[in-house]
């Protein structure tokens, strides 16, 4: 520094001392520097003041020279002492040299700057509120510094400020959160403590509403539960915390918008505490801000399903994103749909019912319907009153689609988005039908899933959209192909009262019962591409084709599918598939529990409607021999089943072909067939059911199945056994010498125990074998009651 420069009014010994190396001499200097304000104080000489903070400003404080920065920077604090209150007029020139001295390679230097403008701030009190963001700027800067005195001395000076802050209330906040902002994403530890430290004083500040600027540095917060120092996470949670408690307080002035993808970017962040988090907070804002939440529906919906999908190592994540999908799944409302649009009306189609409206309401507890909690309410906050929020199902089905054709995604997550297209399609048909033709084959492709339960789900949306009113469309659709196209004249469904099934063609098949879901025309391309997809997939067919078809039974009207089945594959060109799947439909039929009302229709033929059914399923059920009789046993037609065997004899009798046969000697024995055995008492009148089963008999090699059908007819009582009025026997015409045998034997003593009657017949047997070789073979050929009863 120039000796001869004119420092004026400080004196030669106080430049001298303040460009001195040793501190103290130093410090002696600051003392008279001290004195001398004061005086220049003492006699109002402004002019002075400025003139000294200048000097000591540039020409010691930025001074070139270590030493003499040392020495101007205790120079200005001696200065603010000597101020007092005064120091506020002056703040700017005295703060501005020593924030520079905060950037010096020197720690020691940076130390002296910061207990610099620890007394400069300590004298000056709420008068550098003014200058808060410069000082916060730079005690940022020091926070993360390396040196542990430096370190030291900035958290003197930090919790100096936050004590001026909680103590006034003219703190600026506008002007501080940009540079909060800025801070907020730094990776150094440190830094990071000094920010949280710094929101959670600002937060308990009750003058300051800092909830207003939340949307500016929520972003910034979660990083830092990240941070590997646990105490930061900690502060970090706290601070959360609060945030959210305020939230939940005031939840009128929170901009929950404004924050939404903020949220979804979080929940999916790698790091659990993170995703955890951002999932509480997904899961408050969308119960607090109700529909205001929609608009961002699919970024939620991409953030949460993935995580359904979590082991229990993620349990917490997992339960937590369940509650938000659930609680958004609530916000979807029929509002939502696009207003119904007159047109003309199918005929045959009634106007929707109450209970159809009822459906689309709400559904029932345990079904795919998430609107199942009552007790579920949401705040509509005073930001979105008057605002309409329209709900983006483009982007939402977008989401969708891509859960379900990426093969990766777990089970649970599946059967979520299938709820949600469930959910969508009961809430808001109309719009979800414009994406149905890209959704259908997807849908379809989800059958072959390996989980039984997302097949469940699959075909409750499958069901929905076949039974959907909405889904009625005009003209041929994306599915109606020449060799696919159905002609729905022919697909008679079940009719109401005393509605003929004779109507005009163009009605028939569109017609349904009032206990039954409405037919639409997604239900007539469904049956074909399910059985399409039976036919290319035959694996499907044989694991889950019972599966399939008797969930659709309980989800439809069984008698619609039986009947649009049997129609379309009374066009199939593949003859063995045809022959396939209508064993597979015969079996379902006699088998499943839920079609026993259908079989009991069957079993009867006193409606029209039956009477109709029966004959589409006869004409396609012929493309299997076996499965046309068993239909006949199950209708009753023993006369045709008889006839129809006696025809077996042309075919080619194979391996395949005794193995059905096999199977439905084992279906007579279940319980379906328990009408069917009990009418084999009533021999008189049931002579071809008896003549049926024989022929089946003769069909069958020495095999178990043989044995069973045979043990079975042997049980078959003699007719006269079952006769109860004492001239019935009377009537039966004699055919040859041993059965006038009999009959003399019965009218001789009809008085007589059976066991009497049972001896008599012992002797006809025993005549049969004393009469020769021909006796005997014509005992063998007839059925043990007795060949009276033998019709030829």
């Amino acid at each position: 520094m120039n000796a001869e420069k004119d420092f004026a009014p400080l004196t030669p010994n106080i430049v001298r001392a303040l460009n001195d190396k040793l501190y103290e001499k130093r410090k002696v200097a600051a003392l008279e520097i001290e004195k001398l304000v004061r005086e220049f104080v003492t006699q109002n000489n402004t002019v002075q003041v400025k003139h000294v903070i200048q000097i000591l400003s540039q020409e010691f404080a930025l001074s070139q020279h270590p030493h003499s920065r040392k020495g101007g920077l205790i120079g200005l604090a001696a200065c603010s002492i000597a101020l007092g209150k005064d120091s506020g007029l002056y703040l700017k020139e005295l703060i501005e040299p020593v924030l520079t001295c905060f950037n010096d390679a020197d720690s020691r230097l940076r130390y002296y700057a910061c207990e610099a403008l620890y007394n400069i701030v300590k004298v000056a009190r709420g008068s550098v509120l003014p200058h808060f963001d410069v000082l916060f700027d730079g005690l940022s800067k020091l926070a993360a510094d390396p040196d542990p005195n430096v370190k030291s001395g900035s958290e003197l000076l930090d919790r100096l400020l936050k004590d001026i802050v909680t103590e006034n209330n003219k703190f600026d906040l506008v002007s501080f959160i940009p540079l909060l902002r800025e801070r907020i994403y730094s990776n150094n530890q440190y830094a990071r403590q000094f920010i949280i430290s710094w929101i959670l004083v600002l937060e308990s500040v009750p003058d300051i509403n800092l909830l207003d600027y939340l949307p500016e540095i929520l972003d910034g917060l979660f990083p830092i539960l990240g941070d590997n120092s646990k105490e930061i996470r900690k502060m970090c949670e706290v601070a959360l915390g609060e945030f959210l408690k305020e939230i939940k307080k005031n939840p009128s002035s929170v901009k929950f918008a404004e924050m939404a993808n903020t949220l979804v970017i979080h929940c999916q962040d790698s790091d659990d505490l993170i995703q955890l988090t951002a999932m509480c907070w997904m899961r408050e804002f969308i119960q607090l801000a109700g529909r205001v939440m929609l608009p961002y529906s699919s970024g939620i919906l991409t953030a949460v399903l993935p995580c359904l999908a979590y082991d229990d190592r993620k349990k917490s994540i997992k339960e937590m994103a369940n509650v938000c999908n659930q609680s958004l799944m609530k916000l979807v409302t029929p509002e939502d749909d696009e207003p119904d649009e007159p047109r003309p009306r199918a005929l045959g189609h009634p106007e929707t019912s109450p209970d159809d409206s009822a459906k689309q309401e709400a559904t029932a507890s345990g079904c795919l319907d998430a609107s199942c909690d009552s007790s579920f309410s949401v705040f509509t906050p005073a930001s979105a009153e008057g605002l309409p929020v329209t709900l983006n199902l483009d982007e939402i089905m977008q989401v969708l689609n891509g859960h379900l054709h990426d093969p990766a995604i777990g089970m649970m997550t599946r059967i979520a988005v299938l709820k949600w297209l469930y959910h969508l399609y009961i809430k808001t048909p109309r719009k979800m039908f414009r994406h149905t033709d890209n959704l259908f084959p997807v849908l379809l492709r989800t059958l072959s899933d390996e989980s039984d339960e997302v097949i469940l789900k699959d075909l409750e949306v499958l069901a929905e959209i076949a039974s959907s009113p909405a889904g009625q469309t005009e003209g041929p659709g994306p599915f109606d192909s020449p060799n696919l196209r159905v002609n729905h004249s022919e697909l008679q469904a079940p009719t109401s009262g005393r509605t003929s099934l004779l109507g005009p063609p163009g009605t028939r098949g569109l017609e349904c019962s009032p206990s039954s879901p409405t037919m639409n025309s997604y239900f007539y391309k469904f049956m074909i591409n399910l059985l399409k997809r039976f036919s290319s997939e035959r694996k499907l067919l044989e694991i889950r084709g019972a599966f399939i078809i008797r969930q659709l039974c309980l989800l439809l009207n069984a008698e619609n599918i039986f009947h649009s089945m049997a129609d379309i594959l009374l066009r199939e060109e593949d003859l063995q598939f045809a022959s396939t799947m209508v064993h597979a439909l015969n079996t379902i039929l006699l088998t499943s529990t839920e079609l026993f009302p259908l079989r009991n229709q069957l079993k009867d033929l006193k409606t029209l409607e039956s009477q109709s059914l029966f004959c589409c399923l006869y004409r396609s059920w012929c493309h299997n021999p076996v499965t046309t009789v068993s239909l006949c046993f199950l209708t009753q037609n023993y006369r045709h089943a008889y006839d129809l065997i006696q025809k077996f004899g042309d075919l080619e009798v194979t391996v395949d072909f005794l193995t059905e046969v096999d199977k439905l000697v084992q279906l007579i024995e279940c319980p379906i067939f328990t009408y069917l055995r009990l009418q084999l008492l009533d021999v008189k009148n049931n002579p071809y059911l008896i003549k049926a089963l024989y022929g089946l008999l003769m069909l069958l090699p020495q095999s178990s199945a043989f044995q069973l059908l045979s043990h079975r007819l042997q049980c078959v009582p003699n007719p006269e056994l079952m006769q109860t009025e004492a001239g019935a026997l009377s009537t039966v015409p004699p055919s040859c010498p041993w059965e006038n045998l009999l009959v003399e034997e019965l009218e001789g003593r009809q008085e007589m125990k059976m066991r009497r009657v049972l001896r008599a017949w012992g002797r006809v047997r025993r005549w049969c074998v004393l009469h020769g070789p021909g006796g005997q073979r014509a005992w063998m050929m007839r059925p043990v009651w007795g060949p009276c009863c033998w019709e030829g």
